[in-house]
């Protein structure tokens, strides 16, 4: 099994990282860090870069594919080499995923039109101009179509996945090995719950 995880300038490292580290301990899977270029990407802060193995075209065929988002996905959702390669793979994949932003990627290259999504809440209302229903939950399974919401909840889709595919002991152990139990310090991790005034200070500066 070959996972490919997509990079392109200015992506969210964990968006990435939180299914390579859940996913990427499938039993004889190989993942493959993927870019228009090989070579080092940098994330959206840039002081901080991973190492693309592989163009583009030399990846076709993989079975699961990751789409990490960024703060600014409209960048890419414009990228014509990297709108054609989700299509061309998402024709042989068992798994198409993203985290974050990454489903307005997914969403622009055609391939949620009429699926249920999730994404960065912030981004939420941009899906439904390319057909996909956005939905509020973190992890959204719809077909082959596994979107997760903002940047940590990629450690979510990563275990929910790998669930469906090895089985829930499987998952938990990976789940133990890492030790993921979350207790955060704060009570604010949606707009659902964090104080008004904060989720209204992030909508009036957010890229929208």
């Amino acid at each position: 099994m070959q996972i490919a995880v997509l990079l392109y300038d200015r992506f969210t490292a964990l968006d990435a990282v939180g299914p390579f580290d859940t996913l990427g301990r499938l039993d004889g899977a190989e993942t493959v860090f993927v870019s228009e270029r090989s070579g080092p990407v940098r994330t959206d802060n840039g002081s901080l870069a991973l190492v693309a193995d592989k163009a583009l075209g030399e990846v076709t065929r993989p079975d699961i594919v990751v789409v990490p988002g960024g703060p600014h996905p409209e960048v890419e959702m414009a990228n014509p080499a990297v709108l054609d390669w989700l299509r061309a793979v998402d024709a042989t994949t068992t798994w198409t995923t993203s985290v974050c932003t990454g489903s307005l990627l997914l969403a622009a290259a055609g391939l949620l039109d009429g699926r249920r999504a999730a994404g960065h809440w912030l981004f939420l209302d941009r899906l439904p101009r390319f057909g996909a229903e956005p939905t509020g939950e973190r992890v959204v399974f719809d077909g082959k179509y596994v979107t997760a919401a903002g940047v940590s909840a990629g450690i979510d889709m990563g275990l929910t996945l790998l669930g469906r595919i090895a089985g829930d002991e499987y998952a938990q152990t990976v789940q133990l090995m890492t030790e993921y139990d979350p207790q955060p310090p704060y009570d604010a991790g949606s707009p659902a719950k964090a104080p008004a005034e904060l989720v209204a200070r992030l909508r009036a500066v957010s890229p929208l």
